[in-house]
């Protein structure tokens, strides 16, 4: 294991490569597995203080222990619903599965988009959050299925961009690639780079934010 006063001479693509598996294969939220980036995380966190959306909307989840973190968040501030989109959910946790916040919706994210609808009311704030297949084209269709879902002002965050941009993993072209795509065709979205103020994210040119 490496030590910071150890690690100063480090290139960054070894920082990253460490904490990728740290990330990957020890990060927990209340005892529940948990694959984010602690540093995303917490601009989450900010995000959802400043926004106050109404549905979080999550696509990908795994155990849980990001959709239990949304919706603790939601309950520090008395607002917002979180909804857990994913093909499966038979590995959440039990204390995400019982949290009065969060729905389930289970399936591939876009025919599930009827679903998701019914869940969350016209009008509201929305928050999404995409964790599914990084590929380029299934990142590129859940943008343009849930994109007319969000308000002026409000944030669609592409996870994993780090994709081939930081990590020699998954799949390229990715996600980063994919939010290229869509905001050449889609001038209702601008990339919000300043939520990467930490330099160190794993959603380079993830944060989205619709402007018109």
């Amino acid at each position: 294991m490496a030590y910071v006063e150890d690690s100063l001479d480090m290139p960054l693509r070894d920082v990253l490569a460490a904490m990728q598996e740290r990330i990957q294969k020890r990060t927990t939220y209340f005892g529940v597995k948990a694959m984010k980036s602690p540093i995303d995380h917490w601009v989450y966190r900010e995000l959802i203080c400043e926004a106050r959306p109404d549905f979080i909307v999550e696509i990908g989840n795994a155990c849980g222990g990001s959709t239990l973190s949304l919706a603790h968040t939601c309950d520090l501030l008395g607002h917002g619903r979180v909804v857990a989109v994913d093909l499966s959910h038979a590995g959440i946790h039990e204390s995400v599965r019982s949290h009065p916040r969060i729905s389930f919706v289970e399936g591939d994210a876009c025919s599930r988009f009827p679903e998701v609808m019914g869940i969350v009311d016209p009008g509201s704030k929305v928050l999404v959050i995409d964790d599914s297949s990084h590929t380029f084209a299934n990142t590129l269709k859940v943008l343009w299925t849930y994109s007319p879902l969000l308000k002026v002002g409000d944030y669609f965050i592409v996870e994993d961009g780090i994709c081939r941009h930081g990590l020699d993993v998954g799949p390229k072209p990715g996600p980063y690639e994919a939010v290229e795509a869509f905001v050449r065709e889609n001038p209702d979205y601008a990339i919000d780079r300043d939520r990467e103020s930490f330099l160190i994210t794993w959603n380079p040119k993830g944060y989205l934010r619709r402007v018109f």
